[in-house]
């Protein structure tokens, strides 16, 4: 188990900080999938999926329950994530943050907070159209497009 927890440990955590945002968390999350895995380990199918991701399905998903929870304790993730893509929120920040912030902040804001609302809270689009209250097909093309774009702004200024 060792030998497996050191193979994965990086591709675990690294998943986990970028869903949850916080490292403290991260590694809680890190930590709980290893869990579930060792508790797991007589279901896991190879034939399925490797073993690897298997592992990050587990991590993806104790990451997501945890925002679900954290979502519920602090606020409602839609003034969450409006209030992240506000131009004067300089609160707590991970590395890379400031860029990301600015990125998001260069998008419209719809699509920045449909993908906030997506990735940072783990919300489904299903869920972010009824937040919104928005056609399904409008939270799905908020969420591509502001990810594309996203990705491109990110890409060209990091490449």
């Amino acid at each position: 188990m060792a030998a497996f927890v050191r193979r994965h440990q990086g591709r675990v955590y690294g998943l986990a900080l970028s869903v949850v945002g916080v490292p403290a968390v991260a590694e809680e999350v890190a930590q709980e999938a290893f869990v579930r895995a060792w508790r797991h380990a007589g279901n896991y199918d190879a034939r399925r999926a490797q073993a690897s991701t298997w592992l990050l399905t587990i991590t993806r998903n104790v990451a997501i329950d945890v925002l679900r929870v954290r979502r519920e304790l602090a606020t409602e993730p839609v003034l969450m994530a409006e209030m992240l893509v506000a131009p004067n929120n300089d609160g707590d920040r991970v590395a890379d943050s400031d860029r990301i912030t600015t990125a998001l902040r260069a998008i419209p804001r719809e699509q920045a907070v449909a993908v906030l609302l997506s990735v940072h809270f783990g919300l489904t689009a299903r869920e972010i159209s009824e937040q919104e209250k928005i056609p399904l097909g409008t939270a799905k093309t908020r969420i591509r497009t502001g990810l594309s774009r996203l990705r491109t702004m990110l890409e060209v200024r990091h490449g």
